[in-house]
């Protein structure tokens, strides 16, 4: 990530996991507790996130296309916003 970055909402999953596939694009994903865990993610890349854990995307001016796989069927019902800190 050359630009400056564009975080998301920091949120967490209650009680279902999420994997995510990048299909084009470079951007990172924040997580862990306090975020402090960065992954860098590019085109062909996965990122597995247990349950409950909290995680955000950042990315930059970049457009971003990714596939999102969660245990959640009613998908947006578990999500829940974290402060910018990631408490």
């Amino acid at each position: 990530m050359g630009r400056s970055p564009v975080p998301g909402e920091p949120h967490t999953h209650a009680g279902h996991e999420s994997a995510i596939y990048v299909i084009s694009g470079h951007h990172q994903i924040w997580h862990g507790e306090g975020l402090h865990t960065h992954d860098d993610l590019a085109p062909g890349d996965m990122v597995f996130i247990p349950a409950d854990t909290p995680h955000m995307p950042v990315t930059d001016e970049e457009a971003v296309l990714v596939v999102v796989a969660r245990t959640d069927p009613r998908e947006q019902e578990s999500v829940h916003l974290l402060h910018a800190t990631g408490q």
